[in-house]
């Protein structure tokens, strides 16, 4: 149970999740904020904040404190302490990104559209997010490698995840465990930049 393929599912789901949650929490607030050109520098400033503590420090400090290391579910032990680093990790380059490429859409592009009779949600979905998407998509590129990558040390509070696999070997002074759990998180993470990239390509394709 607590082999390749398990430890593998476990860092998957940790990193869908994140993902998923952030993704919830930071695209409506920066589309919201960027769409009405207020707000967006505390947002961004508070997301930022958040980027500069140490992943390993809010790790510990969840794990030890009134969320714990309990088993949550599948996500294994220390499960929900990863997950609420592994989110507080992906909302700095989702907010920033989303709110960046709001306010860099044409003003004049705007400004027809509210010419043309479009109330101010056609605008943002009919306008601005067609034409912030590329950056927009870039922002979730970069948390998704990042939290791919970042979901190792979970593995220092006995968390799941491929990281356990690589201090077992070092426990162990098992080299070819160490590298071979390091080459398939290095594999997967460029293999996930590779795909958002394709999908960054495609959604700048203009229509």
């Amino acid at each position: 149970d607590d082999g390749v393929w398990h430890r593998l599912a476990e860092h998957s789901l940790l990193t869908i999740a994140a993902m998923l949650i952030a993704a919830a929490i930071g695209l409506p607030l920066s589309l919201w904020l960027g769409h009405l050109g207020k707000g967006g520098v505390l947002a961004i400033n508070l997301s930022n904040v958040g980027r500069a503590i140490p992943v390993i420090a809010l790790l510990s400090l969840l794990s030890l404190g009134f969320v714990g290391s309990d088993t949550l579910g599948p996500f294994g032990r220390a499960g929900l302490a990863t997950l609420l680093t592994l989110t507080a990790f992906a909302l700095p380059p989702i907010v920033t990104n989303t709110y960046t490429a709001m306010r860099g859409v044409d003003p004049d592009l705007v400004e027809a559209a509210k010419g043309m009779g479009m109330s101010g949600r056609q605008v943002l979905i009919g306008v601005e997010l067609p034409a912030a998407l590329p950056v927009i998509v870039s922002g979730a590129r970069l948390a998704l490698v990042q939290v791919w990558a970042t979901a190792t040390v979970a593995a220092l509070v006995a968390g799941p995840g491929m990281g356990r696999i690589i201090v077992h070997g070092y426990d162990s002074q098992d080299g070819a465990e160490v590298i071979g759990a390091s080459i398939i998180v290095a594999a997967i993470a460029l293999l996930l930049d590779a795909g958002m990239s394709l999908v960054q390509r495609a959604v700048a394709r203009p229509s």
